[in-house]
């Protein structure tokens, strides 16, 4: 083990040095100059300080107290050596950050059996921080893989709304990628945003209670039909509620409020303005303009300019003006998206619904 004495008598450095030779597994680098001995500590990596108490310049209470200051020194031990008994001195030795000390004349038993302690406590420090590092690693692995069966489970549910509801993979892609554009120009963290990303598809997983006849229907559903589909948005909820998952949190909170309308109009509790929350609201945006842009079997695509024209009218009304405005500042990337994730046409029976 290393071990760094500081001294600016020469005799005291070459005794002490001398001492630690006989101690089994040690090396020493000496110092007489104070501040190239703290150069060097902040640069180097070492197990143990014996510092002398009065050195001009820097005596040893302020060496100690720079050489503190460095996070990675935090825990290493410190021998100061002094001659001075007043116990002012060793009060403020102490508050400063020394550890034990050693009284001049230097005492041959008494120096080994402290640097030895210290030595043993380094040891002992080092083997807790290397299981500590070792334990935060398996911690980390444990999260890692509980966060990979959570999107798992998350990218089932997902394919699970999907395999009944005629709308595609692609269209998922593409609103939960338009929510995270909005998301991130109102100022979300990433770590929210990438959470987002991950609740947003299951928006309508509430579709598996829906029956076919109404979720299939190529043409426009009757008030009756409507009725029973606007429930999707609570069995979304209801599926989803009550998880100690953030993202299946936030899914949930986004199954139920995704229909709700800016002025209190919309569904499943005609919720307004900021009683809605703001994922919802965000979905909102993302998953009417995905929408009106691709092709369903009840409607053609609507052209860009159209699509835009509407969410601008809508704002206020429909929609949280904040994210649509968010949502226009994003356009380029929203047409990237739009490139990457295209989806195969399809038969068009009646202009209808959207």
């Amino acid at each position: 083990m290393q071990v760094v004495i500081v001294d600016d008598t020469v005799i005291n450095l070459s005794l002490m040095e001398a001492l630690i030779k006989k101690i089994g597994g040690c090396q020493s680098k000496t110092f007489s100059a104070p501040h190239e001995a703290l150069e060097w500590c902040e640069q180097n990596p070492f197990d143990l300080l014996i510092v002398d108490y009065m050195m001009p310049d820097l005596d040893g209470i302020e060496f100690i107290a720079r050489l503190r200051q460095r996070p990675a020194l935090e825990h290493l031990p410190i021998l100061m050596v002094t001659a001075d008994q007043e116990s002012d001195v060793r009060y403020r030795a102490l508050e400063t950050g020394a550890n034990d000390f050693l009284t001049k004349p230097i005492d041959r038993p008494e120096f080994n059996s402290r640097v030895r302690n210290m030595l043993s406590l380094r040891r002992s420090h080092k083997l807790l921080s290397d299981r500590a590092a070792l334990l935060a690693n398996e911690v980390h692995q444990a999260i890692e893989a509980i966060r990979l069966r959570e999107r798992e489970t998350v990218i089932r549910l997902a394919r699970a709304a999907e395999y009944r509801d005629p709308e595609t993979g692609a269209h998922i892609r593409r609103m939960a990628n338009y929510s995270c554009f909005i998301a991130q120009e109102l100022g979300w963290s990433s770590a929210q945003v990438n959470m987002l990303l991950e609740a947003a598809p299951m928006h309508d997983v509430g579709k598996v209670g829906t029956p076919d006849a109404i979720l299939l229907k190529p043409g426009k559903l009757s008030a009756d039909e409507f009725v029973i589909m606007k429930q999707h948005a609570s069995i979304g909820y209801e599926l989803l509620k009550d998880s100690n998952s953030p993202v299946l949190i936030m899914a949930a909170e986004i199954a139920l409020t995704h229909h709700e309308k800016f002025d209190g109009s919309g569904y499943p509790h005609g919720l307004a303005n900021e009683a809605i929350a703001q994922s919802g609201r965000i979905v909102a945006v993302a998953d009417v303009f995905d929408a009106l842009t691709s092709i369903r079997p009840y409607k053609p695509a609507w052209e860009l300019d159209r699509a835009i024209s509407f969410l601008k009218e809508q704002s206020g009304t429909h929609f949280d003006p904040e994210c649509v405005e968010a949502f226009l500042r994003r356009m380029d990337d929203v047409e990237v998206i739009r490139q990457r994730y295209t989806e195969e046409p399809v038969e068009v029976f009646e202009p209808g619904r959207t």
